[in-house]
């Protein structure tokens, strides 16, 4: 497994907490949703930073109260076919204000790179050969007519006419 943010590849400071774990006091731990819903009343004043992984399809209403707490938010991807995420990401940085990382886990691929990032994905952890291939490689996903608005800068109104517009 890499980790791919900022156009190269990164020193991963986070490890997942497993189960019957307890948090360690230098924190950069990911909890899963369970494991932080069961304990955040511990963790109320806890200084160090956390992390949280949501699965597709899971009911985030519960941790938005709590979502400044986190550092990082992991969005998993079980296969490549399942987009969720994507939706998970764009609604926590357009509708919630999330700013720390979100990092997409699981079946990721090259790809999918580019558009991740355009939903609000700023971190990879890379499992699938190929991609870490194409990367290590120096070569980079390029896309350039986008038909939708996305995170991020945007190229400046009425010079892709053909695009749909950010509603406002």
């Amino acid at each position: 497994m890499a980790l791919y943010k900022n156009g190269g590849f990164a020193d991963d400071v986070w490890t997942s907490l497993a189960p019957g774990e307890t948090v360690p006091p230098s924190g950069h731990v990911i909890l899963n949703r369970e494991q932080w819903l069961a304990q955040r009343d511990g963790l109320i004043g806890f200084g160090a930073p956390l992390g949280l992984r949501l699965e597709p399809g899971v009911d985030i209403e519960p941790i938005l109260p709590d979502l400044p707490r986190f550092a990082l938010v992991a969005l998993a991807f079980p296969k490549f076919s399942d987009g969720r995420a994507f939706s998970t990401a764009n609604i926590l940085r357009s509708e919630h204000g999330f700013n720390g990382e979100i990092r997409a886990v699981g079946d990721v691929l090259f790809d999918q790179l580019q558009l991740m990032q355009r939903c609000g994905f700023d971190a990879f952890d890379i499992l699938h050969e190929p991609t870490l291939r194409a990367l290590q490689g120096g070569r980079s996903p390029g896309v350039s007519n986008f038909y939708q608005p996305g995170q991020g800068p945007e190229i400046p109104a009425g010079t892709r006419p053909w695009a749909r517009k950010r509603a406002s």
